[in-house]
């Protein structure tokens, strides 16, 4: 069975969220932990939690997946940046156990020119300060396009953060199907091969969820620009195909692409026609 959903707002709380994502034929879904520019996040209502925990155990949701906002950038020339990005992370994942099981995605940062090598070092760093054994979430670390001076965009990097993490059983990966088309891995004329390098690199075992979205830019572009399936490079054909991988069938997809519910709706059909 396809699991697939988009990210949605948790204003309204879990309960809520969980509902609307029933409503648009969704088993899954992504939420911001706060404002996606950071800053104070919304206490969590311990009973709506608790609701949703049930409701998701009653109608067979798949993991869910918390997304850190955007500024939390663990590798950064400027130390208050950092002690951010740690005290964000930390809370969020207390926060998580509320709804325990389940996945925190983030991106993994930029090193601002200090070079990867130093980024790497900084993550695996604030990695191994954080991640506790006892807590029930797995932390994803998100492919990237590789603009700028972004950590992550080569499976290698993201190979070489995993590798240093003491905790390994606590960490996976989260592909973003814009964001590996634009660093340059062909998903469109090449999947097998794609996954094939990704299994050498890092293992299909870390691999735990998907971001399900077309491209503006063409293959290998370094730009993160998001496009509704059917309207970007990579082609509604060619989702199609990538959802129906062996290797990506059974994970939770996330769609993020620009659109509204009626919008997701209609791609999530997309996605479960294609499988049928």
């Amino acid at each position: 069975m396809l699991h697939i959903g988009c990210h949605l707002s948790i204003s309204k709380g879990f309960e809520h969220i969980g509902q609307e994502a029933k409503s648009i034929g969704a088993d899954t879904f992504q939420f911001f932990t706060r404002n996606p520019q950071g800053g104070k996040a919304k206490d969590i209502d311990a009973e709506d939690a608790a609701k949703y925990n049930e409701f998701a155990r009653q109608n067979n949701f798949a993991k869910i997946v918390a997304h850190a906002p955007y500024t939390l950038n663990p590798c950064s020339d400027n130390d208050k940046t950092r002690e951010f990005a740690e005290m964000v992370f930390a809370d969020d994942l207390k926060r998580m156990e509320y709804v325990p099981d389940n996945y925190y995605n983030f991106h993994p940062g930029s090193h601002v020119g200090q070079g990867s090598k130093t980024g790497i070092k900084m993550i695996v760093d604030l990695l191994n300060r954080i991640l506790r054994k006892e807590q029930t979430t797995t932390v994803l670390l998100e492919t990237m396009s590789g603009k700028g001076s972004e950590v992550g965009y080569r499976f290698e990097e993201l190979a070489e953060i995993i590798d240093g993490v003491e905790l390994k059983d606590k960490i996976g990966v989260c592909m973003d199907t814009c964001h590996v088309f634009a660093a340059g891995y062909d998903i469109v004329n090449d999947l097998d091969g794609v996954l094939t390098a990704f299994d050498k690199i890092i293992g299909l075992k870390r691999l735990k969820a998907v971001h399900l979205n077309d491209s503006l830019m063409p293959l290998g572009s370094h730009k993160d620009r998001h496009a509704k399936i059917g309207a970007g490079e990579i082609g509604a054909e060619a989702l199609k195909r990538f959802v129906k991988h062996s290797a990506i069938c059974s994970l939770p997809i996330v769609l993020e692409t620009p659109n509204d519910l009626a919008g997701y709706a209609a791609e999530i059909k997309m996605m479960r026609d294609a499988v049928l």
